[in-house]
């Protein structure tokens, strides 16, 4: 039953496709999120995995208009057509990695991806608040383990190598801990070892609410030891000349006043590459308390996300004195959205909730409006903007005179 409905919700991504690709690259995206409200009919974890066998099948539009150049920048001195990026699961299996970076996004990310296969909590395990565009989910990082997701990320490097164009922008890879594991730090570690050579930059969650103890993680004495174990594993690998993949912390929005700063202490300390900023939160912050689907438990995603994961984000860029690249995620439904996580620090942005309620046309949307906010603004390119909203830590960054601000300069860092 359940792969006859994924064939018919992909059969009607491809009934759209037949006749879309007539059309200009603004109408194929309308005509592919018109399918939405059909699929979204279903179970929402059955139009979940609807929507990655469409953009797995190349039945979804493909973007190939350059960004704007004041979209262009550079992150842990990589390059990204524009900041706009697809968070973590989404595609946690790396199944559809080159349908998603063709509808537009400047990179993507998938996982988590743990060490060994595991089914997750069980179902049901996502609920939808339609009115607020908002979900809350229980998934617990069910995947097919990082065997399986290696041999997906070489059939998309082969394809890759014969039509380079599928490969947008930077490839994320997010890594996750099995529920049962005793070791979280050898489970990041074997994740690491499987996955790094396949990615452009990494990222150790150690935020979801859906793994019991994961949060735990993210305490002082606890984060440091897993960074330093995980980061020497990366750097006893073999690498390159460009070197090893920048290495992310994804932490979560539900932080007090210590959480904060012991987090941002062990990322300097430690030489974490980044933070992305934030996972779902396990508050029901607003109006969310009024849906029935507030009483279920799991982490909140979406809109009612968007206050207080940015008002973490900017707190961390404080707290780091803008030394370390952030990325904005939760929340974000608008170019405008995306553009206050920049001026709250944010060098990248992700999403992932909005654009699985408003489909494709999101996307060029949303890089639309960002420009138009910079433009109107008088910031020429994304980097100016970054930490808009702290002038102070922005002067000081620039004047020289932080030797640590100098010597992440070096890396390719942006302020």
């Amino acid at each position: 039953m359940l792969k006859r409905a994924v064939l018919l919700g992909a059969a009607a991504a491809g009934g759209a496709a037949a006749y879309y690709y007539t059309a200009d690259i603004d109408t194929q995206m309308e005509m592919a999120s018109a399918t939405g409200p059909l699929v979204r009919m279903l179970d929402p974890e059955l139009s979940h995995i609807i929507g990655i066998q469409a953009a797995a099948r190349r039945l979804l539009p493909r973007d190939t208009r350059p960004d704007p150049p004041a979209l262009h920048t550079k992150v842990f001195g990589l390059d990204f057509p524009n900041p706009i990026g697809l968070a973590a699961g989404f595609d946690k299996n790396a199944e559809a990695v080159a349908g998603l970076m063709g509808l537009g996004f400047g990179f993507v990310e998938v996982g988590s991806i743990t060490p060994k296969p595991q089914p997750g909590n069980p179902t049901p395990r996502v609920f939808r608040i339609p009115e607020l565009k908002a979900t809350i989910n229980r998934y617990g990082f069910n995947n097919l383990g990082a065997d399986a997701v290696q041999d997906h990320l070489l059939a998309f490097e082969a394809a890759a190598e014969k039509d380079p164009a599928l490969k947008r922008g930077p490839l994320g890879v997010n890594l996750g801990k099995n529920k049962n594991s005793k070791d979280a730090a050898l489970d990041y570690c074997i994740g690491l070892t499987k996955l790094a050579t396949h990615a452009d930059y990494l990222v150790v969650n150690v935020s979801s609410p859906n793994t019991p103890g994961l949060r735990a993680l993210q305490g002082r004495k606890e984060l440091e030891a897993l960074v330093n174990q995980v980061k020497g594993t990366r750097d006893r690998m073999v690498w390159g000349q460009s070197g090893p993949p920048p290495l992310l912390i994804k932490v979560a929005p539900d932080l007090n006043e210590l959480d904060k700063r012991d987090i941002a202490a062990v990322a300097l300390a430690c030489g974490v590459d980044g933070l992305i900023i934030s996972n779902t939160t396990i508050q029901r912050p607003g109006e969310v308390a009024n849906y029935p689907a507030a009483q279920e438990a799991g982490g909140l995603s979406g809109p009612p996300l968007f206050a207080m994961s940015t008002g973490v984000l900017s707190d961390m860029y404080r707290l780091t004195g803008g030394r370390l690249p952030l990325v904005g995620c939760g929340g974000v439904a608008s170019g405008e959205d995306a553009y206050k996580k920049i001026r709250a620090g944010a060098s990248l942005v992700q999403l992932y909730t909005v654009f699985a309620y408003e489909g494709p046309a999101l996307i060029p949307r949303i890089k639309r409006e960002l420009a138009e906010c910079l433009k109107r603004d008088g910031f020429t390119s994304v980097a100016d903007a970054v930490g808009a909203d702290h002038p102070d830590i922005r002067r000081h960054n620039s004047s020289g005179k932080s030797s640590a601000a100098q010597a992440g300069s070096k890396k390719g860092w942006l302020w």
